[in-house]
């Protein structure tokens, strides 16, 4: 049987474009044999090459880190056309938000932070001054006040919701990067809190939410004190607050 289609057996929609990647990528047949066995057994395809395509970039991907997601490109674009300075890449899994606002803002300072030791790992592949800890508390002291643009791709799925999420996701990628809480807004809350503190004044802070969760959303912006709207693109939906 041909890796096609084993692929397409193994219910892999694009069957053909994921197996001219897995050839491309194997160093030897026997290395084909073992990529191709990963990913019919249900492990992303990002994680079996090592990479991932955002915003025209290849992204390393280590095993267990986010996948990045074509939606999240909004939120690059959004932070490109503002032209910042200094760019705080925060919750940044693999960092290829910060990476790639690091390709297209030469001139820029980008900090990336995480919770996760792995994806920190990961993202220091990918980009420097990473740190890893919980949100801000990660960040040097010394960018308080500073910061002109903080891109928070923070986990929102409701933790209710997260077993109805495809099994690419829900088994191979870390919780943490996917459990918003409750409601989904709970670590996105948490940003906008603290986000005061860290955001030179007229900063901004913009941050990936899904249509429904939306209103609630923007108004954890508002109560934060930022001024606050929504910005859609297809079926991305961000909100993006002003200090």
């Amino acid at each position: 049987m041909s890796t096609v289609d084993r692929l397409r057996a193994a219910g892999c929609v694009f069957a053909e474009d994921e197996a001219a990647l897995l050839h491309e990528a194997a160093t030897s047949p026997d290395h084909l044999e073992e990529m191709v066995t990963q990913r019919t057994r249900g492990l992303p395809l990002e994680h079996v090459v090592g990479w991932a395509e955002f915003c025209g970039q290849r992204i390393t991907i280590t095993k267990g880190v986010f996948v990045p997601r074509h939606r999240t490109e909004l939120l690059v674009d959004l932070a490109t056309e503002l032209n910042p300075k200094t760019v705080v890449d925060m919750c940044c899994g693999s960092g290829a938000v910060g990476a790639v606002l690091q390709h297209r803002l030469p001139n820029a300072v980008v900090y990336a932070a995480d919770v996760d030791p792995v994806a920190v790992a990961c993202a220091r592949k990918n980009l420097t001054n990473v740190y890893e800890g919980d949100l801000f508390d990660a960040l040097p002291t010394h960018l308080r006040h500073t910061i002109d643009i903080v891109v928070a791709n923070v986990p929102y799925v409701p933790t209710d919701d997260i077993q109805f999420m495809p099994t690419e996701a829900r088994d191979y990628e870390a919780r943490v990067a996917l459990d918003g809480g409750t409601d989904g807004l709970e670590v996105m809350r948490r940003v906008a809190e603290q986000a005061a503190t860290w955001l030179k004044p007229g900063g901004h802070l913009m941050s990936e939410t899904s249509e429904r969760q939306a209103p609630s959303a923007l108004a954890a912006f508002t109560a934060a004190g930022l001024q606050a709207h929504l910005v859609t693109s297809e079926d991305t939906t961000a909100v993006v607050g002003r200090a």
